[in-house]
């Protein structure tokens, strides 16, 4: 199955959110290759970027039910190759 090197950034503003987020982070676990977490304690907000490689598919469906999740921002850029 080909796979695409993708890069997740996800804005939490929702902090009641978090274990949802985690839970699914987690599910998608196999495919992800690092994440970064920065709490930016001035703005009340946290950011999370996340570096995965995984089918076209995975990425969408990942990227969707985070943008689903009340007080949550997800995007997705895509590596060329």
């Amino acid at each position: 199955m080909e796979t695409r090197v993708a890069v997740l950034s996800i804005i939490v503003e929702n902090a009641d959110a978090v274990s949802e987020v985690n839970a699914l982070l987690h599910r998608f676990g196999d495919y992800i290759i690092g994440r970064l977490g920065i709490p930016y304690r001035q703005r009340g907000i946290n950011i999370i970027c996340i570096a995965i490689d995984a089918p076209n598919d995975e990425i969408n469906a990942l990227t969707g039910a985070l943008g689903r999740i009340r007080g949550i921002q997800a995007k997705a850029a895509y590596a060329k190759a």
